[in-house]
């Protein structure tokens, strides 16, 4: 599989979010410049109203999980990260793929730095209790 052409139709087929975050990963470098002096391509491109209404249609689509996954419930700020990274050059071009939900995916800042730079220790943890009969201990 060419690491350019990942989706969200692929991802959502992993059933695990350890699978899931292992599609993501990058493997980047932590301060490794991806927008370099455009970088103020990309900050107007955050603000555009074509990008906050894809985002919020992500996040509705991604149930509020971290993502996808249920029992990942995200309780702090939700971001949107490009399941095939965006370039200086596709926001010069207006790429399609930019605004594509199908290269979106909802995930925590922790989350989306893992997949940028990190690895798995540093995902969060599922909040899914399994309970057992007899079990009376609260959540």
């Amino acid at each position: 599989m060419a690491r350019n052409s990942r989706t969200y139709a692929e991802l959502i087929e992993l059933n695990t979010f350890e699978e899931r975050f292992r599609y993501l990963a990058l493997s980047g470098r932590v301060g490794e410049a991806t927008f370099g002096t455009e970088r103020h391509l990309n900050q107007r491109f955050y603000t555009s109203r074509e990008w906050k209404q894809v985002r919020d249609h992500v996040m509705i689509r991604d149930n509020g999980c971290d993502l996808g996954v249920e029992g990942y419930d995200i309780h702090t700020q939700m971001h949107i990260h490009h399941i095939n990274p965006m370039s200086a050059e596709l926001l010069l071009h207006r790429d399609d793929s930019i605004l594509d939900p199908d290269n979106l995916i909802t995930t925590t800042l922790q989350t989306h730095n893992a997949i940028h730079y990190g690895d798995e220790r540093q995902l969060p943890r599922s909040l899914i209790v399994e309970r057992v009969a007899g079990d009376t201990k609260l959540w």
